[in-house]
């Protein structure tokens, strides 16, 4: 039986499972071993799954895996990832990746990691809520009572709406609240509710700033810690400069029986 080494690290309560994969240690076609690994019951149990690869021109890729082995962006985990670059001194304090074919640029500060996202050029909006890409899709909806809502069923509803298929959408809910921005999410890929998300915090803010003028910077209190979001409005619905930070942690490393 081969053994795997790794890296549990976790942003905001987003936790994942890392391999240091320069040396193709990990078939990432494996989606089976994907979400064994993911598994919180037969696996080190985590949201997802996070590859760093060599890549030609820039420090690293990120490759990640929700925990269903499907792929996607991710914003905590990109944190993490910079975090564990910089652990292995793969950079200094700053870095250059690529994650899903987007170039990223991230700082290291302290105990936190700042990301340049991607521009946002386009906002949708719905009865219900506004769409947009910041890196992924993200419907955000404002809601009262956000500590009681019933995020999961009305996040799976939302998920697997019509209108947001085929590729479906993360559903965040948010609230302000004598002017502090809380949020909670559904995320597709774990279909369920996480305790944040990187890409959600900050398609929140940039929604609140196209839908009630939400000025930059804004903190986003989620269920596992506060992110902050600033940005530069280039347009009615649209943003540049946009920039993400917060904490990334290593919780601990081991090897894994796979």
């Amino acid at each position: 039986m081969a053994t795997l080494p790794f890296f549990k690290y976790q942003g905001t309560g987003n936790d994942f499972t890392m391999i240091d994969n320069r040396e193709s240690i990990f078939d990432s076609s494996n989606t089976k071993l994907i979400t064994h690994l993911c598994d919180r019951k037969f696996g080190v149990g985590s949201d997802g799954l996070i590859l760093l690869n060599r890549h030609p021109t820039h420090d690293f890729e990120m490759i990640y895996f929700n925990a269903d082995a499907t792929r996607s962006s991710c914003g905590n985990g990109a944190r993490c990832a910079v975090h564990l670059a910089h652990h292995l001194n793969m950079i200094s304090n700053e870095a250059r990746f690529i994650m899903e074919g987007d170039e990223y640029v991230a700082f290291v500060e302290d105990e936190h990691i700042r990301i340049r996202m991607v521009d946002v050029s386009e906002v949708q909006d719905f009865p219900e809520g506004h769409l947009l890409n910041t890196g992924t899709r993200h419907f955000v909806r404002t809601v009262e009572g956000l500590s009681e809502y019933d995020v999961v069923s009305e996040g799976r509803i939302l998920r697997y709406d019509p209108r947001f298929q085929p590729v479906g959408a993360n559903i965040n809910f948010a609230e302000v609240n004598e002017g502090a921005i809380h949020m909670r999410i559904y995320e597709k890929g774990v279909e369920n509710e996480t305790l944040s998300s990187g890409t959600g915090v900050t398609a929140v803010a940039l929604a609140l700033a196209y839908a009630q003028d939400v000025p930059s910077p804004v903190e986003v209190h989620t269920r596992g810690g506060t992110l902050r979001v600033s940005f530069v409005r280039s347009g009615p619905a649209s943003f540049t400069q946009v920039y993400m930070a917060g904490p990334a942690e290593m919780v601990f490393q081991g090897t894994v029986f796979v």
